[in-house]
C-alpha cells in the first residue's frame, strides 16, 4: 500500500551538503572571512547537516592568490584553521573543476587533508579528464563524486554517453546538475530516471544541484527528492552565483528527519546575511530569470545586475532574444 502522506515522514538515505563557501564564492571571489566561515561550520554541525564543502581546489595559476580569497584553493592550512582535525560527523568536501584544477598535486593523498569528499565537476566534453581525476581522487582515498554541469545545455545523447562513462568510475555520487537553472519539474523526473537507468547496479547514489534563476530551485530539488534522489545541495539563504540555489533553510524545512534542525540556520540568517546582503548581490531577479527562460549561462545576467542599466529589464530581454 503506497504511503498516504510521505511528506510527513522521512527517509533516512537522504544526506545533506551545504555549498554555501563553494557556491557564494562565485559573487566574492572566495573572500570570505574566517568568522563567516567558522559560523556556517559551526551552524552545520548544529544543524545535522551531513556535508560542509568548503569551497574549490581551483589551479593557483588560473586563479592567482593575490586576486582571489583561500577557498578558492582549500589549502590545508587554511582549513585547519577554521575546522581543526574536524573530529566531528560532519564530513568535509572540496570541488575541483576540470580543466581549472591542478588536481594531480594539489589534492593531497586523503591521510594528509582533513578533507573527506572530493566532488568532480566537468562539462560533458571533459569527461575524459573527470573520470582521470575521479580515479586519482579515489586512489587517494576520498569519497569522489562527479557533477556534470548545465545538463540543460547539453543533448542527451551526450549525457547519456558521459552516465555510461561514469558509471564504471568509483564515483560513489553523480549529480544532477542545473547550472542555468532552466528546468522545470518535469525535466527533474526525466533526468532522474535517465540517471537510474545509466547507473543501475553500480550502487551509485544520485545527487541534485539547483539554481534559483525561475525560482523553482526548492521545488526542483524536492521533486528530485520524490523521485528517489538522496544526495541533496543547499546554500544558507540560496546564497550561490547568479540566483543562487536551494535555500537551505527551506529544505530544513521539509524534510522530516529529527535529526536536521532548522533553529540554527535561522541563527546563521539573522546574525551573518542581513549585513552580508548588504554588499553581495545574489537570488531571483528579472535578468535571472530571463537567462534561465531562455536557458543561458548566467554570466550576461551577473554583468547586468552589477552595471548602471541594472533596471533595463526590456534591453536585456532584448539582448538575450537577439542572441538565441
Amino acid at each position: 500500500m503506497p504511503d498516504l502522506a510521505p511528506w510527513i515522514t522521512f527517509r533516512p538515505e537522504i544526506k545533506v551538503l551545504d555549498c554555501t563557501i563553494r557556491d557564494g564564492g562565485l559573487i566574492n571571489d572566495s573572500r570570505f572571512d574566517d568568522r563567516f566561515v567558522r559560523a556556517v561550520y559551526q551552524t552545520c554541525l548544529e544543524a545535522g547537516i551531513d556535508y560542509m564543502e568548503i569551497g574549490y581546489k581551483n589551479s593557483k595559476r588560473l586563479f592567482p592568490k593575490d586576486k582571489f580569497g583561500p577557498w578558492r584553493h582549500c589549502d590545508e592550512e587554511d582549513i585547519r584553521r577554521i575546522v581543526g582535525d574536524n573530529n566531528t560527523s560532519l564530513k568535509l568536501s572540496a570541488m575541483a573543476d576540470a580543466g581549472k584544477s591542478d588536481w594531480q598535486t594539489d589534492i593531497l593523498p586523503k591521510e594528509e587533508s582533513v578533507l573527506d569528499m572530493i566532488r568532480v565537476a566537468c562539462y560533458v566534453n571533459q569527461i575524459p579528464e573527470a573520470v582521470a581525476m575521479i580515479n586519482d581522487a579515489h586512489e587517494k582515498g576520498y569519497e569522489v563524486s562527479c557533477n556534470i554541469m548545465a545538463i540543460s545545455a547539453a543533448q542527451q545523447v551526450e549525457i547519456q554517453q558521459a552516465l555510461e562513462v561514469v558509471a564504471q568510475t568509483p564515483a560513489s555520487v553523480v549529480v544532477i546538475v542545473d547550472s542555468f537553472g532552466a528546468l522545470y519539474c518535469e525535466q527533474i523526473k526525466m533526468y532522474v530516471e535517465m540517471y537510474r537507468k545509466a547507473l543501475e547496479g553500480t550502487g551509485k547514489e544520485i545527487g541534485i544541484h539547483a539554481h534559483n534563476n525561475q525560482q523553482l530551485a526548492f521545488a526542483n530539488t524536492i521533486e528530485a527528492i520524490i523521485r528517489g534522489v538522496n544526495r541533496i545541495d543547499a546554500t544558507m539563504g540560496g546564497i550561490g552565483r547568479g540566483a543562487g540555489n536551494c535555500p537551505m533553510e527551506l529544505l530544513m524545512g521539509f524534510l522530516r528527519n529529527p535529526k536536521f534542525r532548522i533553529r540554527p540556520v535561522w541563527q546563521l540568517l539573522q546574525d551573518q546575511f542581513v549585513k552580508l546582503g548588504e554588499t553581495l548581490d545574489w537570488g531571483p531577479s528579472p535578468q535571472y530569470n530571463i537567462s534561465g527562460q531562455l536557458n543561458q549561462h548566467p554570466r550576461a545576467a551577473i554583468a547586468a545586475r552589477s552595471g548602471p542599466q541594472k533596471y533595463d529589464f526590456v534591453d536585456f530581454y532584448d539582448k538575450c532574444i537577439g542572441d538565441v
